[in-house]
């Protein structure tokens, strides 16, 4: 049975994007970068919304970013090519990857058989989408990365109106100023 983790990057006070959907103020460095490739590489599949699942498909074609790439993007490209995908949107006809399937709409049900299939992890992205899986009390594990900024609005990384007893697992300060904290949901 694999459990579904929340993953996101967010301000110090709460966002993962900005007022005006700015999100480069938590780009990782290499050291950031390489245990988040950490964390990945055992993600089976992962869920995303239409919004994030556009930002990310840029890792389908690495060799976009631009010559000699530093070995922690090419080792995460190979990462997330490697996973299943599932993005939710209604607007999307077909996806623009591989080992992607598109679905109309949040199942829990579905989501849960996923879960209770599912020989490796599974992890949700996009707050909308994560907002949906906490509302369904799918979430089992929060990993939350926060960015020494406080950018004062934006999309929440966290909804509104859930609430969760979590039990602190894991945590670690970076270089950059970032730090990482990984809790496991109680109950």
């Amino acid at each position: 049975m694999g459990r579904l983790i929340f993953s996101a990057l967010a301000s110090l006070d709460g966002y993962v994007a900005d007022e005006d959907g700015d999100f480069r103020w938590g780009e990782p460095d290499e050291e950031v970068h390489q245990f988040v490739n950490d964390l990945t590489r055992p993600i089976g599949t992962h869920l995303y919304g239409r919004r994030m699942y556009e930002v990310l498909v840029a890792w389908e074609r690495p060799e976009d970013f631009g010559p000699a790439l530093p070995p922690h993007i090419l080792d995460f490209a190979e990462i997330w090519q490697g996973a299943e995908k599932v993005v939710y949107s209604r607007t999307l006809t077909e996806p623009r990857s591989a080992r992607t399937r598109i679905e109309r709409e949040f199942d829990p049900e579905a989501v849960r058989r996923m879960k209770e299939e599912a020989a490796r992890d599974l992890a949700v992205a996009g707050p909308e989408l994560a907002a949906q899986a906490f509302a369904a009390g799918l979430v089992d594990e929060v990993q939350l990365f926060l960015a020494p900024v406080i950018v004062g609005g934006g999309t929440r990384a966290l909804p509104d109106g859930v609430r969760l007893d979590l039990e602190l697992r894991e945590e670690r300060r970076f270089g950059n100023g970032m730090v990482f904290m990984r809790h496991d949901v109680r109950g």
